[in-house]
């Protein structure tokens, strides 16, 4: 009996039908552990893993194999995306024990959770250096038979190991005086151009995206922004971005950035999306613009449900990674030949760089030609269309229908940064949506059907982006929402006293899992920034961003206290959280742009700006900013200090130079 099905995971869907009877995880399956005495094997992965869908054919769907799990585990299969609080414990279990992770994860329990022996990919048979599945499982069943003290003992030291990796947050040291940011942000940057190569982005392969990276170097003088500039076109122009589909892979094998893993998920697409769109508004380069509009174009088209965005799009396309996005001379010449634009052939091949030799399997990843821009040019729009829509008739990659709150707020807050007026009626639409969908009787979820509870990061995204909405216009309803759902994250996520507007904020930080949940062995602190800004940082830019619009001393305060714990790391390790070198802009030096009244040209204008660590009050709600300031003024304030008002856009832009 399998009991995985039916689920909003596409993961969990995919494995439903095999023979090994797996349980999602929760205290029944728990209960069932302790009840036949079995040690519980823990199986984590998502839907566009690669390396999950392999083990799952070599090994859960071999009958052999299945009937040991059966017959001496209990057999748990658990969707990362939707729960990361389990996978944060559980990948720090494989790491201590393993000294690497990744996924397929495999991790043995005891019937209480605590792990005893953890590892990722096994495959099916014993292979030199690795031992294959079928002997591990029946060396774990003796062991957990034979030798169960042994077991015991491991199950009790690594319990311990893990829950002292788990509290590092705990054990920070706090600075003894006001954090240094100018010295901090030129120590970020300073890190970051050492790492930098010739062709962009931080690193050897595989190569991942860094937007946060890219941000920091963008903030800083013309050498860094140069690099900058340079990751932002060598991603765009490579293989990394899908030419004729659109939208980013996740990231590039080698480091030209020209051979991607082609998975597409929805958290690259949005955080891309903002980092060219912030880009552009740096530079004033419109094919920064062009990129993020394309990239959220293919979010739009490619990954929309009834209820939001999809989380992903597989790798493979009928079993053979990256199938449905590679090309060979001949076949683009015959499809524009069918297409009656056989002229074209040339300049397609030369553009997109299909060769003979190609870059994989002796198939091209299109990439673009030295000196070609992003944009089609018109005379190729036509052989465009035809090479596209022949794409489309090839098998194609499995979606992860999976609506997750944290990365749709991400979404919505680059369609905000869009300032296109149908893409912001998107951003608004969304998040009307995610609020019908994942909150159910006043408590948030991860995904739909309370399936997970919501993290810490799901809320701070969410602020964030109520916040963004509120920016655009100073519609107050925004401003109660995010409101509402600061005060969520306050209540449920805090370590410590609730922060309040009478008393001084205590505390040591934000847990990642809600209080809410019963079901995990220890709550995690997730502190560092990786493939996406951690709840930390992101929850300290949007409560410092909340606090200054509405002057709120425990929001602020809130915001101040996730800097100050970190203060330690800050200022020596500012490349580990580069988010929060970010927020702590706006919780300690934050700029307040106040333009009481309708939309006029000041506030018109001081959207299309580049305005770090600035918020923006506009129309006639309830910001206390607003209380006795003048329409068609604009007021310019930090850390309580506010300059005269100005009328004109020259004097605001004076000033806001002159303040940053």
């Amino acid at each position: 009996m399998n009991r995985l099905a039916p689920s909003t995971s596409a993961y969990l869907r995919q494995h439903a039908d095999n023979p090994v009877d797996w349980w999602p995880w929760g205290p029944d399956a728990l209960e069932r552990a302790r009840e036949l005495d079995r040690p519980i094997f823990l199986s984590i992965g998502y839907a566009a893993c690669h390396w999950c869908h392999v083990m799952a054919h070599e090994s859960f769907e071999n009958l052999a194999i299945a009937e040991l799990l059966n017959e001496h585990f209990i057999a748990i299969k658990v969707d990362r995306e939707e729960r990361p609080d389990l996978d944060t414990i559980y990948m720090t279990a494989t790491q201590l024990v393993t000294g690497q992770g990744g996924w397929p994860m495999s991790v043995f329990l005891t019937p209480d959770g605590r792990p005893f022996l953890a590892g990722t990919y096994y495959p099916p048979a014993d292979r030199p250096g690795t031992v294959g599945f079928p002997r591990l499982l029946r060396a774990v069943h003796d062991a957990w038979t034979n030798e169960r003290a042994l077991v015991t003992d491991q199950a009790d030291q690594l319990d311990a190991a893990l829950r002292r990796e788990v509290s590092f947050t705990d054990h920070l040291t706090e600075p003894s005086q006001r954090l240094d940011l100018p010295t901090i942000r030129h120590r970020l940057r300073d890190e970051l151009m050492s790492r930098i190569d010739e062709h962009g982005g931080f690193g050897h392969a595989p190569k991942f995206p860094r937007p946060s990276y890219v941000d920091a170097l963008m903030d800083g003088d013309e050498r860094s922004r140069q690099a900058a500039t340079l990751t932002l076109h060598e991603m765009s122009h490579g293989g990394l971005y899908d030419h004729f589909g659109g939208g980013f892979a996740r990231y590039s094998v080698d480091d030209r950035w020209r051979v991607p893993h082609f998975e597409k998920m929805l958290s690259d697409q949005a955080l891309l999306a903002l980092c060219y769109l912030r880009a552009n508004r740096v530079t004033a380069n419109d094919e920064w613009r062009d990129v993020a509009l394309q990239t959220l174009h293919f979010v739009r088209r490619e990954l929309a449900t009834p209820d939001g965005y999809a989380s992903s799009l597989d790798a493979d396309a009928a079993g053979v990674e990256g199938s449905h996005i590679t090309w060979t001379p001949t076949e683009v010449t015959t499809v524009l030949e069918e297409a009656g634009l056989a002229h074209l052939s040339d300049a397609v091949i030369e553009r997109w760089q299909i060769t003979p030799t190609g870059d994989l399997d002796g198939r091209s990843v299109p990439s673009l030609a030295p000196g070609e821009p992003f944009l089609t040019p018109p005379r190729l729009d036509a052989a465009h269309r035809a090479l596209y829509v022949a794409r489309r008739r090839r098998p194609q990659p499995s979606r992860d229908d999976k609506v997750v709150l944290e990365w749709n707020a991400m979404v919505a807050r680059a369609f905000f940064a869009t300032r296109d007026a149908d893409l912001i009626a998107d951003g608004r639409a969304l998040l009307d949506s995610l609020r019908a969908t994942h909150l159910v009787g006043g408590v948030w979820f991860r995904v739909g059907q309370c399936a997970a509870h919501a993290t810490a990061s799901d809320l701070a995204w969410l602020v964030d982006a109520e916040l963004d909405a509120f920016e655009v216009d100073g519609d107050d309803s925004w401003l109660e929402r995010a409101r509402d759902d600061a005060a969520y994250l306050l209540a449920h996520f805090w370590d410590g006293p609730t922060p309040t507007r009478a008393e001084p904020v205590s505390g040591i930080g934000l847990y990642e899992s809600s209080d809410l949940v019963t079901d995990v062995l220890v709550r995690t602190k997730g502190l560092f920034d990786g493939a996406t800004p951690s709840g930390h940082a992101v929850a300290a830019r949007a409560l410092a961003r909340l606090g200054l619009i509405d002057e709120r001393a425990d929001f602020l305060g809130a915001a101040q206290r996730l800097v100050e714990v970190a203060g330690d790391l800050l200022t020596k390790h500012p490349t580990s959280v580069p988010d929060l070198v970010d927020a702590a802009g706006f919780a300690l030096d934050g700029v307040e742009v106040v333009i009481p009244g309708p939309e006029s040209t000041l506030s018109g204008h001081v959207r299309l700006m580049s305005m770090p660590h600035a918020v923006l009050v506009t129309g006639s709600g309830s910001s206390p900013l607003l209380v006795g300031r003048e329409p068609g003024w604009a007021y310019v304030c930090r850390r309580g200090v506010c300059l005269a008002p100005v009328r004109s856009v020259d004097q605001l832009d004076d000033q806001l130079r002159a303040i940053h």
